[in-house]
């Protein structure tokens, strides 16, 4: 079955960075777009950024522009998250979560594969 795994979460000071990991298994990783979500508490989850099976990246946040990044390790069915100037919005649990049935980005209601979650908090 469809498995995401989350890591690389902690507690970071303002201005400092993190890189998350989602490890995949279960499925043909290297055909769809994986996309990276967020949901601070008391907030509804925001989708972030995405990247497409062939590497292209789509950003549903502007809010992360400039800041955070997002890779895919095909080798190693791994999509990477590196946030860099953390801020203290950026405080949340975050997901990374697979396409329903495409190679491509779209919109970020089409995604139905969710991880865990792994905790990011930014505080000094």
């Amino acid at each position: 079955q469809v498995q995401l795994v989350e890591s690389g979460g902690g507690l970071v000071q303002p201005g400092g960075s993190l890189r998350l990991s989602c490890a995949a298994s279960g499925f043909t990783f290297d055909y769809y777009a994986i996309a990276w979500f967020r949901q601070a508490p008391g907030k509804e989850r925001e989708g972030l950024l995405c990247i497409a099976s062939s590497g292209d990246s789509t950003y549903y946040a502007d809010s992360v522009k400039g800041r955070f990044t997002i890779s895919r390790d095909n080798a190693k069915n791994t999509v990477y998250l590196q946030m860099n100037s953390l801020k203290p919005e950026d405080t949340a649990v975050y997901y990374c979560a697979r396409h329903r049935s495409s190679s491509y980005c779209g919109g970020a209601l089409n995604y139905g594969y969710w991880g865990q979650g792994t905790q990011v908090t930014v505080s000094s």
